[in-house]
């Protein structure tokens, strides 16, 4: 048995893998999501250390309780926290990838003519979503943090890492490449952590984890014992999950939001055109690079029709209440509640719906929340093939939001290729049980690795849709969300 660890941004999930890819049992546990202030977006690391313990017990069980031969986690990537060393006792909530409040710190480096220099070594841009602002804050405000995470008894960790230190009992603080390079302190041509980056954020670099290969030896489990031995950022995982083996090879998860890689090969990809340059994995010696396009929010827009606006019963009804009117009526929404990614990157864009009018119903809605979904992908497509001078020749998809046929229909025809959905949606723990079964030496090449179960299924675009007039109107709309925090 293998146990796959996939710690997202709303729930911790477990699933027990047998050694050809079969899923022998699943656990997921939710967790509290918080938000002090507009902007602000926080998690109890505490909290994602006993859900995501509770997950892995509970698929084990599951799945029999029988030997497990390794473990493979991955996790939402940007996300960070500090602790200290010497207890594992968290000195604040974790600060979230999606939370905002840095841009004022990054607007100073921005000014300060820091931003080429920074982008060169990271593939970055300087934009809240990474780690280094946020560390840098938890250091600043929380009292005495910063002199001692000089002196490396506090420590600053990635979700990976703190999940690593706590599985071990403390043992290992460790993290690996594809998680470091979402951090801004990473230089991606050396492979290693840059005292450049580290003095341009001013964050002591004794407080950083150790590097280590993607599969690679992580130490094992206090409680039981079992080796941990792959870590992957989530959607790197889902990456190799999806067997993007080769340059080219891509895939999106639809989740909170939505994640466009693709495999760019050994050599670090030049940002352009809103594209980050991201570390896919390491594997011994070899450095895989690829290209990723960000949307903040995808699945989360769905949420909010559900919490904040009480429009659903639950995110599974919005495909059917979509599909009840035959377009959106006019109306175009841009879910921009953490800004917009790629390829905008503006901190200080904010949501809006246009083309309300008396007529609108919570169908119409639903249906431009589906398009936004698919709209969002789509700008993120064009920014690729731009960047690689060719189209994609297919997509692979993935997550909880591509159970949604709706979805992916619009986005077959926006983007005019096939759209592959596999029969097994968590592509992300697979691409973590796989990486396991390379660090335990069960598989010894990548290409020898088995395939996501089950027969792949290949979306047809949706017929009669206006794609032109989609575009115009979506373009139109973001143009009024720019900025609009600092109006």
């Amino acid at each position: 048995m293998f146990l796959a660890l996939d710690q997202g941004t709303t729930s911790s999930r477990a699933i027990a893998f047998a050694a050809d890819g079969q899923v022998l049992a699943t656990a997921a546990f939710p967790f509290a999501q918080h938000f002090p202030a507009p902007g602000l977006v926080e998690h109890d690391p505490l909290e994602i250390a006993a859900t995501q313990r509770r997950a892995l017990v509970d698929a084990w069980q599951g799945a029999g309780g029988g030997p497990v031969r390794a473990v493979g986690i991955t996790n939402q990537r940007e996300t960070v926290l500090l602790w200290e060393r010497a207890t594992g006792r968290p000195l604040h909530r974790a600060i979230v990838w999606q939370d905002r409040r840095t841009a004022a710190t990054l607007d100073r480096l921005r000014q300060r003519g820091d931003g080429p220099r920074i982008a060169e070594l990271t593939g970055l841009p300087l934009d809240p979503y990474f780690s280094a602002a946020k560390i840098a804050w938890l250091l600043d405000h929380v009292p005495g943090a910063r002199a001692a995470a000089e002196r490396g008894e506090v420590v600053a960790g990635t979700i990976d890492s703190w999940l690593v230190f706590t599985l071990t009992g403390g043992r290992v603080f460790a993290t690996e490449p594809s998680n470091a390079s979402r951090t801004s302190l990473f230089d991606r041509h050396r492979g290693d952590w840059s005292d450049e980056l580290c003095e341009r954020f001013a964050v002591p670099r004794a407080c950083l984890p150790a590097l280590r290969c993607s599969a690679d030896d992580f130490g094992a489990t206090a409680e039981h014992g079992w080796p941990i031995r792959g870590v992957l950022g989530d959607q790197q995982a889902a990456l190799f999950g999806h067997g993007c083996l080769v340059p080219g090879a891509a895939k999106c998860t639809y989740g909170t939001g939505a994640f466009l890689l693709a495999n760019a090969g050994t050599s670090p990809p030049a940002p352009q055109h809103g594209l980050l340059g991201t570390v896919a994995w390491r594997l011994g010696d070899t450095t895989t690079h690829a290209l990723e396009g960000s949307v903040p929010i995808c699945g989360a827009a769905v949420q909010w029709l559900r919490d904040g606006l009480g429009i659903l019963a639950s995110s599974a009804e919005v495909e059917s209440l979509a599909r009840s009117v035959r377009d959106s009526g006019g109306v175009v929404f841009v879910p921009a509640f953490a800004g917009l990614g790629t390829p905008h990157w503006d901190a200080d864009a904010r949501g809006l719906m246009l083309g309300l009018t008396r007529g609108t119903q919570r169908a119409h809605i639903a249906r431009a929340t589906i398009e936004a979904m698919a709209l969002q992908v789509d700008d993120v497509l064009a920014a690729m093939q731009q960047a690689r001078g060719a189209a994609l020749a297919e997509l692979h998809v993935d997550g909880g939001a591509a159970a949604n046929r709706l979805l992916l229909e619009l986005q077959a025809a926006l983007a005019g290729i096939p759209v592959v959905r596999p029969a097994l949606l968590e592509a992300t723990a697979f691409g973590a049980f796989a990486m396991a079964l390379l660090g335990a030496g069960v598989v010894t090449e990548p290409a020898r690795l088995p395939r996501l179960p089950g027969r792949p299924d290949v979306v047809a675009a949706a017929a009669d849709l206006d794609v032109g007039l989609l575009r115009r109107q979506w373009q139109r709309a973001v143009e009024r969300t720019r900025g609009w925090a600092r109006a």
